[in-house]
């Protein structure tokens, strides 16, 4: 499907998951969605920057949660070859596309 094509909210496919329940599967998780939220306004993280501006996760939660994230091609992972290793992560193009459901959230937060 074309990002530009007009898209129509409705019920979807009987018997297919819906195109939002399969979003929110991906991100509706509280920490997912905070990850992705840094990475749109810092551009690229390190593991520990990433645990520190999320207070209260723990090391395995965001580990598994970047790796859910690369797995659906959001997160991109990079490693230098340095010593000690480095590694940062980024969004993927496809993940930048999230900023404006972000945005409107936002707004809508705003609002509340």
């Amino acid at each position: 499907m074309d990002a530009l094509e007009p898209v129509h909210l409705d019920k979807g496919v009987p018997g297919e998951q819906c195109p939002i329940a399969k979003t929110l599967d991906m991100i509706g998780t509280k920490w997912t969605f905070l990850i992705i939220r840094d990475l749109l306004i810092e551009g690229t993280l390190r593991f520990n920057e990433l645990q520190k501006s999320m207070n209260g996760i723990s090391p395995k939660t965001l580990s598994l949660r970047l790796k859910e994230l690369e797995e659906h091609s959001v997160v991109v992972r990079t490693i230098y070859p340095e010593v000690p290793p480095r590694v940062e992560y980024s969004l993927t193009e496809k993940g930048r596309q999230l900023e404006r459901i972000f945005i409107e959230l936002k707004r809508f937060g705003l609002t509340l």
